[in-house]
């Protein structure tokens, strides 16, 4: 899909702002709007507590995501109900609709007691009959990483060579007394693109620089790409993208992620990150 479009919402209008732009894989039934999300954020700005339960899946019942740990429906609908803001500016950062199913990725940041609070929403929608219904939703509030205003950048080209750019990276690192840090994802991974902007940071970019050659391994649309190199690396995604892999200019691996701990990236903080690509860097000589 390729849209990224920005709201600026009341409760007494709704003025839409299109950029179009590439974000995810394509879809022939992606639109530009997507009427029950636009109902939802209604919902929130009004405080109707009624219409925005409505939206919520009950068969099966829709389950939310916040900070790793998963609640019910409630979790969600009275946080967004207790922010009781009559305005909201929301950023769409990917929107994909398909006959059965939609995705919506946005940004928001809400007036609320004297304060803005930002939040980062991934909201998974199903056509239950003739309605729509929020089926589950992965909600980041108040995030210390920047979080990306859209998913253009391609971070896995899809005709890239793996084993390729290892060995050259390899090469590279031997030279100058680095790691290789293979960074296991695909383009349509939210979280890859959180963790691709903090890299970029002014306090990790440095750290990078000096002591890691970085390589992106596809794992494609459907997460079956490059299974040999996630072999030969003992990785495993499992558990999610981004995964992460440090390892010698002669392949040995040093650390590989196997349990999830980057998948979340976006609920990470620069501290953490930083702590990482320390502890894993080369040791002076």
């Amino acid at each position: 899909m390729r849209n990224t479009a920005r709201f600026a919402i009341s409760a007494i209008s709704i003025l839409i702002a299109l950029a179009i732009g590439s974000s995810a894989q394509p879809s022939p039934n992606d639109e530009s709007t997507f009427a029950p999300f636009q109902r939802w954020m209604a919902a929130v700005l009004t405080g109707d507590t009624g219409a925005l339960k409505s939206l919520y899946s009950t068969n099966p019942p829709a389950q939310i995501r916040i900070k790793t740990v998963m609640h019910d429906a409630d979790a969600d609908t009275g946080f967004w109900l207790d922010l009781k803001s009559p305005t909201m500016k929301v950023e769409i950062v990917r929107l994909i609709v398909r006959p059965t199913r939609a995705n919506v990725i946005f940004r928001a940041d809400v007036e609320s007691g004297g304060q803005t609070i930002t939040v980062t929403d991934d909201q998974g929608w199903q056509k239950q009959g003739d309605q729509w219904r929020l089926l589950y939703a992965e909600r980041t509030d108040d995030p210390k990483l920047q979080q990306p205003a859209d998913m253009k950048k391609d971070l896995y080209p899809a005709d890239a060579d793996a084993h390729a750019e290892i060995r050259e990276a390899e090469e590279r690192a031997a030279k100058q007394h680095k790691r290789l840090l293979l960074v296991v994802g695909a383009n349509w991974c939210f979280d890859c693109h959180v963790l691709d902007l903090a890299f970029h940071s002014p306090q990790l970019q440095p750290i990078l620089a000096a002591n890691y050659e970085v390589v992106h391994i596809d794992i494609g649309p459907d997460g079956k790409k490059n299974t040999d190199v996630l072999q030969q690396f003992n990785a495993s995604t499992d558990k999610g993208v981004p995964a992460l892999v440090v390892a010698e200019s002669d392949g040995k691996v040093v650390f590989s992620q196997r349990n999830g701990e980057f998948e979340d990236a976006r609920g990470l903080t620069p501290d953490a990150l930083a702590e990482f690509l320390n502890k894993w860097k080369p040791q002076a000589r």
